[in-house]
């Protein structure tokens, strides 16, 4: 499932049921490096190959790189899910910053409001299964995606 919303509609991503969860705090770079390392555990747990765990690793660094760029603090929740028999691993990004006033804008290949190159949000939602945004102007950003363990 590939979706995106504005405003207060809820999160239609199906995660599943979550087995194990771990939150992190992100307020600094070292909260990033920590969360690299509690996805990293987790998918290892999990019994994930090395190029997943490197796939899961980039979008943690993406997804908390932009709670601190557009947001300066943040949560991310990481949780070993399960669907109809499947295995995977949830990365939830939480934050009350500002919103994205343009989701399919913010999704797009070389959008950027920051200057960068603009591949973030769609190189995460390229390299996950499932991916989820659901974004209000000033009430904050919350970005759902997972990896199923193949």
């Amino acid at each position: 499932m590939r979706a995106l919303r504005r405003g207060s509609e809820r999160s239609q991503l199906s995660l599943g049921a979550v087995k194990e969860e771990t939150r992190v705090s992100i307020r600094s770079d070292q909260d990033i490096l920590k969360a690299r390392e509690q996805g990293r555990a987790l998918g290892q747990r999990l019994g994930m190959s090395n190029t997943n765990l490197t796939v899961v690793a980039t979008v943690i660094s993406e997804l908390t790189r932009n709670i601190l760029l557009y947001a300066k603090r943040g949560e991310l929740v990481l949780g070993l899910v399960e669907r109809n028999g499947q295995q995977g691993l949830a990365v939830t990004a939480r934050d009350r910053g500002p919103g994205i006033p343009d989701i399919e804008s913010a999704l797009r290949v070389g959008f950027s409001t920051s200057g960068s190159l603009g591949l973030g949000l769609p190189g995460v939602r390229r390299l996950m299964d499932d991916f989820d945004i659901v974004s209000s102007l000033g009430e904050g950003t919350t970005v759902t995606a997972t990896k199923w363990k193949s």
